[in-house]
């Protein structure tokens, strides 16, 4: 009992030096163990017998052999150390859940549409974390992973850059939408659609490449579309076909609120069905610190809700 009284009193490290001479029943042994000089391991092993008021080493020769006193200690100061590193390891979790701060890329359509949603939950749960979302095309995004410019982001596209690890987020409808009243039939092929004026993303949008691929697989390219419009965002395009420039193909997630309120209408395109993943990318030779590799467990059990 006394021990363990004083013990608690006592540098963890010191009890480290003993725990290794203990073991190694030798000092230059400890020593070579812990990349202390001798003289060092010495003098902690000196301060313990000063502190304990015993001998813990009887030094015959080059051998030294651990008196009672010392077997006493060794139990005890391991099951010390143990709680010590335990008690470390855990407030270095909290410290490394709680706080710091997340910046993550995003495309367009998983940053403002999407991640939003996901992000209040993650915010909920972390409240010390500030996020910050950097929005740019899927291209602009990929390249930031690459070049080690972010950690994590959200995409829109599976670009063929073989440094990226793409994580499937959810799956994602792209739709035909135009004015209210542009028409008087909202069902048509997309022989018929594709006469019509559209409105397009940018190139390395992910919503301009992936429609551009659904076209293809029609035998469609932008050379058979006339082409009203080409903008930089979103939102953009979504303004440009409300003042009637002309029709457009856009993530669902995007225009819901639209079509909710009848400000745009959905054309139903009935001989094609346009669906796509959104995916989050990392790089694939970096670690992501505890804090990001938590966030992107969240994300992906956040998406099995979505």
């Amino acid at each position: 009992m006394p021990i363990m009284l004083k013990f608690s009193l006592m540098d963890v490290h010191q009890l480290r030096v003993f725990a290794s001479v203990f073991k190694n029943k030798s000092f230059s042994k400890a020593s070579e163990e812990l990349h202390l000089t001798q003289p060092t391991i010495s003098n902690h092993i000196k301060s313990l017998e000063d502190e304990f008021e015993c001998k813990l080493f009887d030094r015959l020769g080059r051998t030294i052999i651990p008196t009672k006193e010392a077997d006493v200690l060794y139990s005890h100061s391991m099951e010390i150390i143990e709680k010590a590193d335990a008690l470390k390891e855990a407030v270095g979790e909290v410290k490394k859940d709680l706080t710091g701060k997340l910046t993550v890329g995003a495309s367009t359509i998983p940053g403002v549409y999407l991640l939003p949603r996901i992000l209040k939950g993650f915010q909920n749960k972390y409240p010390s974390i500030s996020v910050q979302i950097c929005i740019s095309d899927s291209i602009g995004i990929i390249k930031s992973i690459s070049r080690h410019e972010l950690l994590l982001g959200v995409v829109g596209a599976k670009l063929g850059n073989e440094l990226i690890n793409y994580f499937p987020l959810i799956e994602d409808e792209l739709i035909a939408v135009s004015p209210p009243s542009f028409m008087k039939n909202n069902r048509m092929e997309l022989k018929d659609f594709i006469e019509l004026p559209m409105v397009l993303r940018e190139e390395g949008s992910g919503t301009r490449r992936e429609t551009e691929k659904f076209l293809e697989t029609k035998r469609v390219t932008l050379e058979n579309i006339k082409i009203a419009g080409i903008f930089g965002s979103t939102d953009a395009v979504k303004q440009a076909v409300k003042a009637g420039l002309g029709v457009t193909i856009l993530s669902r997630l995007a225009v819901a609120d639209e079509l909710e309120h009848k400000i745009l209408e959905e054309i139903k395109l009935t001989d094609v069905q346009m669906k796509r993943k959104l995916y989050v990318v990392t790089h694939k030779k970096r670690t992501l610190p505890h804090l990001y590799d938590t966030f992107l467990k969240h994300l992906l059990e956040e998406s099995k809700n979505l």
